[in-house]
C-alpha cells in the first residue's frame, strides 16, 4: 500500500511517477478563515468573523463540539446537487464582507451553489505558484506568464500577479470575471499585469496555441460540468483528457508548474495524476498528487476537499 504523507502548502514534496505517493495538501497561514468542526454530513466554518454550516458528504463521523454549531449565522440546506440546495439564516442574510489571504483582499458571499465565491483550500496552489513564481523571478529575465483557466473569482490570479506573474485569467462567466475585477480593486492591485478574458476555456486555448502564445504556469479548476458564454457544453469525464492536452500546447519549453484541480467526482488522485502526466511528457520536471483537505480545529480531523496533481518543472 503507498505510504500517505501529509504536507502543509508551505512544505508539500513531490511525488515520482515510478513509484506514486500521495500527498494530502493542507493550507495553513490562513487568519480570516478555519473550519470549526465536522460531522454528520455538515461542517462549521469561519470566515471572517461570520459562522456558517454547509453540507460535506464526506464528514461521516459525528461532530466534535456540537454547541459550538448554534453560533452559527446561517446554514446552506441542500439536496445531492448544489443547485437545488438554499441558505436559512438565523437573521438578514449578510451583505457580502470583506476577507484577505495575505495582502491579497476579496469578498466573500453566500451564493446560490453553497460556497463563499472562492475555495479556502486552494491556498496550497497559490503559495505553490507564488513560490514558483518568485524562484523563476530570482533568476532574472522577464517576468513568468501564468494563465488562470476557469478563473473565477480571481484570488488565484491576483496572487500570481503579486508574485510578480504576468497573469491572463479565463472564465466563461461574465458575473465571476466582474467579481474578480471587484478584488482587483479590493487588493490594490488596479496596475498588476492582468488579462480578464470572458471566454470558453479550450476555445481560448486553441487560439492561444495557434498564435503560438506560451505560458510559463498555468492553473486550471474545471468544474463537473458547465457552460461557455455561447451555450458551449462541458462535461469533464468528456473532455479533461483534450483540456490538459490543450493546456500542454501553450506550455513553454521550460515551465514553471501546472496546478489542476478536481471536485465533486467520483474520481481517484490517481486517475488524474496520470492524465496530466501523460499530456505532459517529455517536459522537464514531475508531477505530484493526492488529495486538498482542510485541518478541522475541534477535532483535529483532516476533511478530504478535492483530488489534484501538479507539475512542477525543473
Amino acid at each position: 500500500m503507498p505510504k500517505l504523507k501529509t504536507r502543509t502548502a508551505q512544505a508539500a514534496i513531490g511525488v515520482r511517477d515510478s513509484r506514486l505517493t500521495p500527498l494530502v495538501l493542507v493550507p495553513g497561514g490562513w487568519e480570516d478563515f478555519s473550519l470549526i468542526d465536522s460531522g454528520a454530513g455538515r461542517k462549521l466554518e469561519r470566515y471572517g468573523e461570520t459562522l456558517l454550516i454547509r453540507p460535506e458528504p464526506q464528514a461521516f463521523w459525528h461532530p466534535a463540539a456540537p454547541d459550538l454549531w448554534r453560533d452559527a449565522a446561517g446554514e446552506f440546506l441542500g439536496a445531492e446537487a448544489e443547485e437545488d440546495g438554499r441558505w436559512r439564516f438565523r437573521d438578514a442574510r449578510p451583505e457580502p464582507w470583506e476577507m484577505g489571504y495575505g495582502t491579497i483582499r476579496f469578498r466573500a458571499r453566500c451564493t446560490p451553489f453553497r460556497h463563499l465565491g472562492f475555495f479556502p483550500e486552494q491556498a496550497v496552489h497559490w503559495d505553490f505558484a507564488a513560490a514558483r513564481i518568485a524562484a523563476r523571478r530570482a533568476e532574472g529575465g522577464n517576468s513568468p506568464k501564468v494563465l488562470n483557466l476557469f478563473g473565477y473569482t480571481g484570488i488565484a490570479s491576483l496572487i500570481a500577479a503579486n508574485a510578480g506573474a504576468e497573469v491572463t485569467h479565463v472564465d466563461a462567466s461574465p458575473r465571476a470575471v466582474a467579481m474578480a475585477r471587484e478584488n482587483q480593486a479590493l487588493s490594490g492591485l488596479d496596475s498588476a499585469p492582468i488579462r480578464w478574458i470572458v471566454d470558453d476555456c479550450l476555445k481560448y486555448l486553441a487560439r492561444e496555441a495557434k498564435r503560438g502564445m506560451r505560458y510559463d504556469g498555468i492553473i486550471l479548476d474545471p468544474p463537473k460540468h458547465g457552460r461557455g458564454p455561447k451555450g458551449e457544453i462541458w462535461r469533464l469525464d468528456e473532455g479533461l483528457s483534450d483540456l490538459l492536452l490543450a493546456c500542454r500546447a501553450v506550455l513553454g519549453e521550460r515551465p514553471l508548474f501546472v496546478a489542476a484541480t478536481i471536485y465533486a467526482v467520483r474520481a481517484s488522485f490517481l486517475a488524474l495524476h496520470q492524465a496530466l502526466a501523460g499530456a505532459l511528457s517529455g517536459l522537464p520536471g514531475e508531477v505530484e498528487s493526492g488529495e486538498m483537505a482542510l485541518a478541522e480545529q475541534a477535532g483535529g480531523r483532516l476533511l478530504p476537499t478535492a483530488i489534484f496533481a501538479r507539475f512542477r518543472g525543473k
